[in-house]
């Protein structure tokens, strides 16, 4: 897949080109916040496309790589649920679930609120989140 030229106003339109972006050793600076938009932003018929294609693999490769390659997967799989697509067969590969539990606070008391809310996508890949971890405004 091309990429688009990127301009300061430019967003991942799908999970594969914000990979790719990190992958290349000179990200943009995007966030999945800003795919988020994107995704949330286009058509119904649009989003199954900015989800299909695989993301590069990221571990070993970037700090933090197999986090993120656990975390494109889940938030694949959520975007794909909650929106009635097809969840992509990619995100199911074992490569992308975290060996040890991820927390997204390091305050004690909050990591058994965040493994009792964390959406399914993410609580079986040993990521735990907030119920609301893909919200935006």
């Amino acid at each position: 897949m091309a990429t688009k030229e990127k301009t300061e106003f430019s967003r991942p339109e799908s999970l594969y080109e914000y990979s790719a972006e990190l992958a290349s050793g000179n990200p943009s600076g995007w966030t999945v916040e800003e795919f988020l938009d994107s995704f949330y932003g286009s058509a119904q018929e649009s989003r199954q496309k900015m989800i299909d294609q695989e993301p590069k693999f990221l571990s070993g490769k970037i700090e933090n790589g197999e986090f993120v390659d656990a975390y494109l997967a889940a938030v694949a799989e959520y975007l794909a649920w909650h929106h009635s697509l097809q969840v992509p067969e990619w995100t199911q590969d074992p490569r992308r679930w975290m060996k040890e539990p991820w927390f997204a606070s390091e305050i004690e008391g909050l990591k058994p609120l965040l493994a009792m809310e964390s959406p399914a996508a993410f609580r079986r890949r040993n990521l735990f989140v907030s119920k609301n971890a893909l919200a935006r405004a």
